[in-house]
């Protein structure tokens, strides 16, 4: 039996990412249970986090407003790296907050980018290393 027997597999234009969600699990709510590099080069991120190009924080207090800068932020990187969002494996999606509807928020704000689709996790942390930050995403692409 392949990988993908009895899954749902996706792959990008490019064919570099196969997305599979497995048979036998519960349905992810907008992502992929695993992601596969069919070829090419490997691009790791540092983590993402909303600060403008000045270095100052974008929208202290607001989930959205820094999901968004973080979005933005992760994307110049991949862009440097010659990758887009659809080229994204795996992020890591790291939340301020002990409350599940912070992260639900945060969660919704990501879905509306071009990795929403890439595996993921998403985690409740007590800190992040600028102050003021609540929201940090790291991500694992492949591009040709």
């Amino acid at each position: 039996m392949d990988a993908t027997e009895g899954a749902d597999a996706r792959e990008n234009p490019e064919g570099t990412v196969e997305r599979i969600n497995a048979a036998g699990l519960s349905a992810p709510p907008g992502y992929a249970h695993a992601a596969v590099a069919l070829e090419g080069r490997l691009v790791v991120t540092a983590g993402a986090v909303p600060l403008d190009p000045d270095g100052s924080l974008v929208g202290p207090g607001d989930y959205v407003a820094q999901t968004r800068q973080v979005i933005d932020n992760l994307t110049l990187a991949l862009e440097a790296a010659g990758a887009r969002g659809r080229d994204v494996l795996k992020t890591t999606v790291y939340v301020v907050s002990v409350d599940r509807a912070d992260l639900a928020t945060v969660w919704r704000a990501v879905h509306e980018s071009e990795v929403a689709a890439a595996a993921s996790t998403l985690l409740g942390v007590s800190l992040l290393g600028y102050e003021g930050q609540l929201v940090e995403v790291e991500a694992i692409a492949v591009i040709r």
